[in-house]
């Protein structure tokens, strides 16, 4: 008797589902791409491409629908929505799961505003009868789309479950590492968007590729340092899903988070928002929830909290980059 392969879900078409959704069909998979728009779902499967992703087509195993009820005999579920999305996306999709019992992978990067939980927190409380996984890493969906070569990692409870899933996702040019620290790799996801809106407001203003290093490195240090303080794994910090992740977001204007920060710094956040209509910017709000966990852990994140402040409006970015150049000198030591 002839298997067949297991059928994949992706929830959320946004660029960064539609690029995991390839990577499986790829692998030989058949897919089918779940969208809150019915527009973009007809869309996705009358032209083929996504229109933030015009440079490749999607294969033939995908299949894109607006039908929650289609993902019930999925036997893998990958989440892409907006981080701030996800808990209502699964609620509205999690009926439908209830029968299927599958794994479910997170591919989004973020804390919930107003609860500061991570999104495992977030998804056991809407689906606690699923297995977990996270998914980060140094990534552009333009780039996976056009098979250059991608590392991520895969964090589940147990390495042999993380390890088995995948062997069973990757691709000679799409390779996943496999963690049992799935605090650690949401940490780094979370935080580095944060710091890619700080070096962005710092090239906006014209501060240099030295600024921009000493941010980066200092922002690395603070990362450690809330990893610390919850118990994330420093090796998981120093690997792909948290410095690979943040040298990557920090220096390119792939990233939207940085090109954010280029408009604040050039102009101020509300022209900033304003020329990002229609684009998630996880830093944004993610930026609020470090400064609530950072608080409630008592651990000292100046860089993340100037930004929240800036986007905020609580201080403009001259007064913020003065009050930062003037801190006291300290022993470099984290």
């Amino acid at each position: 008797m002839t298997s067949h392969p297991p059928l994949i879900g992706v929830i959320g078409a946004g660029a960064w589902g539609t690029a995991l959704a390839t990577v499986a069909a790829r692998g030989g998979k058949p897919v089918v791409l779940w969208s809150r728009s019915r527009q973009m779902a007809s869309g996705l499967n009358a032209t083929r491409r996504h229109p933030r992703l015009p440079e490749a087509a999607l294969p033939p195993e995908v299949r894109a629908t607006a039908e929650s009820r289609d993902l019930t005999p999925c036997q893998l579920l990958i989440l892409a929505p907006p981080a701030q999305a996800l808990r209502s996306v699964m609620e509205e999709c999690a009926p439908w799961l209830t029968s299927a019992n599958a794994p479910i992978v997170i591919a989004a990067k973020g804390i919930e505003l107003g609860t500061g939980k991570f999104l495992t927190d977030v998804l056991s409380e809407v689906c606690p009868q699923a297995e977990t996984y996270i998914l980060s890493g140094p990534s552009f969906a333009s780039d996976v789309m056009l098979e250059k070569p991608t590392a991520v990692t895969l964090a589940g409870r147990t390495l042999e479950g993380a390890a088995s899933l995948a062997a069973s996702l990757s691709l000679p040019v799409f390779r996943i590492y496999s963690s049992v620290d799935r605090l650690g790799v949401q940490l780094g996801g979370a935080i580095k968007n944060v710091l890619a809106i700080a070096c962005g407001i710092s090239e906006g203003k014209a501060l240099g590729d030295s600024a921009r290093a000493a941010l980066t490195t200092r922002g690395f240090t603070e990362m450690l340092r809330l990893g610390h303080a919850m118990g994330a794994d420093p090796a998981t910090l120093t690997g792909l899903s948290g410095l690979g992740d943040l040298i990557l977001t920090c220096s390119s204007l792939q990233s939207r988070n940085f090109s954010f920060g280029i408009a604040v710094g050039r102009s101020d956040p509300a022209s900033a928002r304003a020329a990002a209509r229609g684009v998630t910017i996880e830093g944004e709000a993610t930026a609020k929830a470090v400064r609530a966990v950072a608080r409630k852990q008592k651990v000292d994140l100046p860089l993340c909290a100037a930004v929240n402040d800036i986007l905020e409006c609580r201080i403009g970015v001259d007064a913020a980059i003065n009050q930062l150049l003037n801190r006291p000198l300290r022993p470099e030591r984290g």
